[in-house]
């Protein structure tokens, strides 16, 4: 089976999109902070001419859903929207904690991952991945909480990779289990999100566009949806 897939990830201070197209994967990432909104479409357009193939072509487009940036993720949900609308394609949501804990495990062979993002305000979104066939897979839930917090946390005794940018802002984190901290994952990438989201696909969890909701994690944020869209 050969997936045509759009994955677009604006979450963070790096900007990706990735191409799954006929069993192959062509990607293009900048650490570009504030330069989302200009670089992401001619990101897009790029890597469709190389393949040679038209919005209309894709089965489904894939985004980064979130937490991250509160700007990075409504500019992805909005690029998403707008493609998938146009062209009235199905949607696929990513974790942006998944998505580099994924990278480690690809890259790294990481049986277990901690993704940790700084959330800034003094708080750091944190997620526990354990390779499960390959894929990274949640244990239990994503949270944001203040390292303080997370300091506190009784974590199984058991190798950890760590990725993300909150182990440098929080390097106190780095004492709570054995964790040994991964400085090359420090965004996530679309290309890392390529294996989930073909899987979500293939499990038939696609949605319609006017479902699709980006995930902060705090809950004093909310998501306006585009103008008569309600």
């Amino acid at each position: 089976m050969s997936e045509n897939i759009l994955i677009i990830d604006t979450s963070t201070e790096a900007c990706s999109v990735a191409l799954v197209h006929n069993n192959t994967l062509i990607s293009e990432f900048d650490v570009t902070p504030r330069n989302h909104t200009r670089m992401v479409l001619p990101m897009v357009d790029s890597l469709l001419k190389k393949a040679q193939m038209s919005v209309a072509q894709l089965d489904a487009i894939a985004w980064a859903r979130g937490p991250g940036s509160f700007t990075g993720v409504r500019i992805g949900t909005g690029i998403m929207q707008g493609l998938a609308l146009g062209a009235n394609k199905p949607v696929i949501a990513i974790s942006t904690l998944a998505a580099m804990a994924q990278q480690a495990i690809d890259e790294h062979q990481a049986s277990f991952v901690i993704s940790a993002i700084d959330a800034r305000m003094g708080e750091v979104y944190w997620g526990i991945y354990q390779d499960v066939d390959g894929l990274a897979t949640l244990v239990e839930q994503e949270i944001v909480a203040s390292p303080e917090k997370l300091t506190e946390l009784a974590l199984p005794e058991q190798q950890y990779m760590a990725v993300g940018t909150a182990w440098l802002a929080y390097p106190q984190l780095l004492n709570l289990a054995n964790i040994t901290a991964c400085e090359d994952i420090l965004y996530p990438h679309a290309g890392a999100m390529a294996p989930l989201a073909i899987e979500l696909w293939r499990s038939g969890e696609a949605m319609d566009v006017e479902e699709a909701k980006p995930v902060y994690v705090r809950d004093t944020v909310t998501w306006q949806k585009l103008p008569g869209r309600e």
